[in-house]
């Protein structure tokens, strides 16, 4: 999973990645996109691990990309942010970051409404370009006797009515009427088709405070942080995290509360595999079949797939193994098109 963290010059966006990955802060003035993967924690997998006696456990991932922060004073600044936003097109989710707190040293009043509305008209405007060349090089292509002409002429129709929306500040999605349509323009990844999670970055003991973002954003996970504090809090050892989250009665990590946030937004899910080798949690799409789950494992699992062995995590928690859940009746032998649940312990039957 490969998601592209964007926000405004000294919104904490980058104390925000090295909070959840344990990186370290990048250079003042850095003027590269950084990567940092972010482990996603998963108690399951571990549990699953000592039940098992594994010799390992793997947990998921989460690729980020920390853009370098934008600033939208000048055409310079615009244009900077403009290359930036155009290397994102193969991202799979975008987490727009918003400064909340209140910081002397900055020289202005935070206004986390003011900053998601800018990034987000930046997010469209850097579309418009994209479907302003792509119309030119179809005018271009419709007028040559070619087999894609017909599909050509669509394509074009279908960017032209993209442009009209993007003018009127109307997301992409609002444009397209068919699966055909998205189908379409699926390859060109527009950046304001994409899944967003925003961050809300706030100062310390603002956790619960409630943040105004000017507009309505109910089809979008808000997640509120201090990346500050989850900065300190990377830096610890896990027994001075739990003792300093204590002390602070913080609930939730920022790691956590990030990844929840970044699988609310994708749709994700994940079943768990268990063995004396490996534990290990997989993340899926919700609505994934056991035969394509099967397939994120491996192709061999997918293509000789017989059946999938199948018990809940929590059965397994309360029975206390394996062989218990088999005994009460609670394990499953599910088909390839089972809908695999969150947290499903799968073991895949297969001949090749």
């Amino acid at each position: 999973m490969k998601t592209a963290i964007i926000g405004l010059l000294q919104s904490g966006k980058s104390t925000l990645v090295s909070a959840i990955s344990g990186k370290a802060l990048p250079h003042p003035g850095t003027t590269a996109i950084e990567e940092a993967i972010v482990s996603v924690p998963d108690e399951r997998a571990d549990w699953l691990a000592e039940l098992h006696k594994s010799k390992k456990v793997t947990h998921a991932t989460i690729d980020c990309l920390d853009v370098p922060g934008f600033s939208f004073a000048d055409d310079h600044g615009r244009a900077a942010a403009r290359r930036y936003l155009q290397q994102l097109r193969t991202v799979e989710l975008l987490v727009l970051v918003v400064r909340a707190f209140e910081d002397s040293s900055i020289g202005s009043k935070a206004d986390p409404a003011a900053e998601l509305a800018e990034l987000k008209i930046e997010l469209l405007l850097a579309d418009l370009e994209l479907v302003a060349r792509r119309i030119k090089n179809l005018e271009k292509q419709i007028k040559k006797p070619v087999k894609t002409q017909g599909h050509d002429k669509a394509e074009l129709a279908l960017h032209q009515k993209l442009q009209a929306a993007i003018e009127e500040e109307k997301p992409i999605s609002a444009a397209i009427e068919t699966d055909e349509e998205r189908e379409m323009i699926k390859s060109l990844g527009f950046l304001t088709l994409k899944p967003m999670v925003i961050a809300v970055n706030v100062g310390e003991g603002h956790l619960q405070d409630k943040v105004d973002l000017g507009q309505d954003n109910a089809d979008v996970p808000v997640v509120q942080v201090c990346a500050k504090l989850g900065y300190e809090l990377s830096q610890l050892d896990q027994e001075s995290q739990a003792d300093f989250m204590a002390e602070m009665s913080i609930s939730e990590s920022t790691v956590s509360k990030f990844v929840r946030s970044c699988y609310k937004a994708l749709g994700l899910i994940s079943f768990l595999t268990a063995a004396p080798n490996e534990a290990r949690a997989w993340p899926i799409k919700k609505g994934t079949t056991a035969i394509e789950a099967a397939g994120k494992i491996h192709t061999d699992l997918q293509r000789g797939f017989i059946r999938a062995e199948t018990m809940s995590l929590d059965d397994l928690k309360e029975l206390g193994s394996e062989k218990a859940v088999k005994a009460a009746g609670k394990a499953r032998l599910e088909g390839k098109d089972y809908v695999v649940q969150d947290g499903d312990v799968i073991l895949f039957r297969f001949n090749v």
